[in-house]
């Protein structure tokens, strides 16, 4: 019987993505593979989201896709075409930092900062469905982001701060 013969494949090619990314059109030619992680930091140099453990276990990769939090790291690009994401740098105004941004700093709720981005972006995502009304349910609701400094206290401070300066804004 005869050997097969090798062929060697190509790598398809790009597909069209198109992400309106902190407000701003983008447009790129990606590789089906391509994580929403790694087209926000390699294509769009957006390295404030970090990349932690890369399996949706740390919360460090988290964004706001259409308003929801997510863990960018087990998105596809592709599956978000249309979406409108937001990322840490596009929470402030310029020149005014987002309320969680200022409440992290008077609660000094970040140590190495590594864990910040996300920690902050699911904060604005967990405000924004308005499911938390108590400490409990901010851990609850925050416990797929890891602190490995431990300033868990601190963040579930500066969110209620948050939380009050955003019903306050309401009344």
């Amino acid at each position: 019987m005869a050997q097969p013969t090798f062929r060697p494949t190509r790598a398809p090619k790009g597909l069209a993505v198109r992400l309106k990314v902190n407000g701003v059109d983008r447009n790129l030619d990606l590789q089906p593979w391509t994580t929403l992680l790694d087209a926000l930091r390699d294509r769009l140099g957006l390295t404030g989201t970090k990349k932690g453990c890369d399996h949706g276990q740390c919360g460090a990769c988290t964004v706001l896709a259409n308003g929801r939090r997510v863990n960018a790291c087990l998105m596809l690009a592709v599956m978000c075409d249309g979406f409108s994401i937001t990322t840490i740098e596009g929470l402030a105004k310029p020149g005014e930092l987002h309320p969680l941004q200022q409440a992290f700093i008077e609660h000094d709720a970040f140590q190495c900062g590594y864990c910040t981005p996300g920690q902050i972006c699911s904060a604005a995502g967990l405000i924004a469905e308005g499911r938390a009304r108590s400490v409990e349910e901010i851990r609850e609701l925050m416990s797929g982001n890891i602190c490995r400094c431990g300033a868990y206290p601190n963040i579930v401070a500066a969110i209620e701060q948050a939380m009050a300066k955003q019903a306050a804004g309401r009344s």
